[in-house]
């Protein structure tokens, strides 16, 4: 029964993502923001709410900051997934297409974010600034630069699709409920996981629970939404909705780090959110944060020279890396 309870939370997350991911789409439309920005801050930041408040549910109500990790890695992991299978998939339209270069400076970051938690993981970076590991720190930092990339990215598709009669007032106002939605079963799905993940049968840790069942679940969004924007061959806000997504994720695990008090919780490490080491930590944790570092490299590699070659095994090392995770 438990599994249909989860199964209806991620049917209505997607759908209230993909109505909230339309507002923003139309608001595109009837403003003059930069596609970039569309796709890499607006339409990501609406789409990753699910990772946002299942995260901060699973750090801070349940005190799990394990399952608040491996939510954060497996979800990113996952949305490169998405986004391979859809460049194999429409190989044709995708070879042809402008991407943004904010989306390549973006995904740098998100390289840099990967390289300072694996420099981390033997607890090479302690240093805490007002009970705020630096790394969270770092990541906000680079977080800001992305968005200010992507705000000042001036590249923009044609669209011949019709325009709502919608006034943006009313895109506003229907976006917001639909986030709010989100919000709501966001946080219901983050207490059914954790019921699923304790089920005695299924032997699973929070690390791969928060990979498998909160990663996925909360990364349909990101799916659904991506491909709508491939089969208009809006090539662009889509790549922004992923690469966004995922740098936004990181800014997730800040947040949670600010409201986890550093008083030791569960005996983890001075509570810290990037515990990879100690007894109370998730070791498959350790291999999501490798294999999502090496498929975002191959997603950067693709983007920054993007060719015929690349457009294939770029999305293959990215496909086998998940599929290698699952494995190991």
């Amino acid at each position: 029964m438990i599994y249909i309870g989860y199964l209806i939370c991620a049917v209505i997350i997607v759908w209230l993502s993909n109505k909230a991911s339309v507002y923003v789409d139309l608001l595109d439309k009837k403003t003059s923001l930069s596609g970039a920005f569309i796709g890499g801050v607006m339409l990501s930041a609406v789409t990753s709410l699910p990772e946002l408040f299942t995260s901060l549910s699973s750090t801070v109500w349940l005190d799990k900051p394990g399952l608040c990790l491996g939510n954060i890695l497996g979800s990113n992991l996952f949305n490169l997934l998405t986004i391979a299978v859809l460049i194999l998939i429409f190989y044709k339209g995708f070879s042809t297409a402008k991407i943004a270069k904010s989306h390549i400076k973006s995904s740098i970051f998100i390289i840099l974010i990967y390289a300072f938690m694996m420099f981390n993981l033997q607890g090479k970076i302690p240093l805490e600034i007002a009970t705020v590991n630096v790394i969270s720190i770092i990541i906000i930092a680079l977080y800001i630069f992305g968005v200010k990339s992507m705000a000042a990215d001036d590249f923009q598709v044609d669209s011949d699709d019709e325009i709502t009669e919608l006034s943006v007032k009313q895109i506003a106002i229907r976006f917001v409920l639909a986030s709010i939605g989100i919000i709501a079963i966001s946080i219901i799905i983050t207490k059914v996981t954790d019921i699923i993940a304790d089920e005695n049968h299924l032997n699973l840790g929070a690390g791969i629970a928060g990979a498998l069942f909160l990663g996925i679940a909360t990364s349909l969004p990101e799916l659904s939404s991506t491909f709508s924007l491939f089969r208009l061959k809006n090539y662009n806000i889509a790549i922004g909705n992923i690469i966004g997504s995922n740098l936004f994720n990181f800014t997730i695990l800040s947040v949670a780090d600010v409201f986890y008090l550093k008083s030791g919780k569960s005996g983890a490490v001075n509570g810290r959110i990037y515990d990879f080491i100690s007894n109370f930590a998730d070791p498959k944790n350790v291999n999501l944060l490798i294999f999502g570092a090496i498929s975002m490299l191959s997603m950067l590699l693709l983007l920054k020279f993007k060719n015929k070659f690349l457009q294939i095994i770029c999305p293959l090392i990215i496909i086998g890396c998940y599929v290698a995770f699952l494995v190991v």
